[in-house]
This record gives C-alpha cells, structure tokens and sequence, in this order.
C-alpha cells in the first residue's frame, strides 16, 4: 500500500532552520506532484508548498515565500521541505502529500495520499 513517511520534525528556536524529508512508497512517484501542507493547533490544515513530478516547478505559500525551499528526489522517492528562519508561527504539524497532479496547479491542490504528520515547534 501506499506510504508517505515524514521525518525531521523537533523543537528549534526562532531563526533556526530545520529540514523536513517524506519517503514514499507503494506508489509511481513520477505520477505526482508533491505537497507540504501544515496544520497549527486550533487552526485547518493549510498549504505550504508544492512540486510537479518533474521537479521543474514550485509553488509557495506567501507566508513562507523565502524562507522555505521544496525539493524532490525521484531516484529515492523524496520528497524534503528546507525551512530557514523559522518563526514561532510556523509551529504546526507538518504533512506531505501526494498531489494527483503531475503539475503545480496553484489553488487547486488534490492530495491523493498524506503522512502521518511530523511536528515542529519553533519557540521565541
């Protein structure tokens, strides 16, 4: 079946970096584009980045426009969200996902499959 597991979660302090990675599994990687989504307590989940299938094309949310970078390794099934300067609002459960499509296409995600979640929490 299919698995997304992410990794790399923990508690920093603001203007810190961390790096997220998400392993799949029992899916053709290439057939998706590939998000971060995040859920604060208290708050909907909502998205953070996106990758097409290629790695040629990325999309961020304007609250982290900067200071996060998505990238993707297809030979490995990664999938790994840098984040740098990170602030006390960034604090959230961390989710990635399989989008159905191939491409960005802004506004319009369709995650198809999620991880389980890794939490990071940024103090001040």
């Amino acid at each position: 079946q299919v698995q997304l597991v992410e990794s790399g979660g923990g508690l920093v302090q603001a203007g810190d970096s961390l790096r997220l990675s998400c392993a799949a599994s029992g899916l053709t990687f290439t057939r998706y584009a590939m998000d971060w989504f995040r859920q604060a307590p208290g708050k909907e989940r909502e998205f953070v980045a996106a990758i097409s299938w290629s790695g040629g094309s990325t999309y961020y949310a304007d609250s982290v426009k900067g200071r996060f970078t998505i990238t993707r390794d297809n030979a490995k099934n990664t999938v790994s969200l840098q984040m740098n300067s990170l602030k006390p609002e960034d604090t959230a459960v961390y989710y990635c996902a399989a989008d159905r499509n191939r491409n960005v296409v802004p506004s319009a995600w369709i995650p198809e499959f999620w991880g389980q979640g890794t939490q990071v929490t940024v103090s001040s």
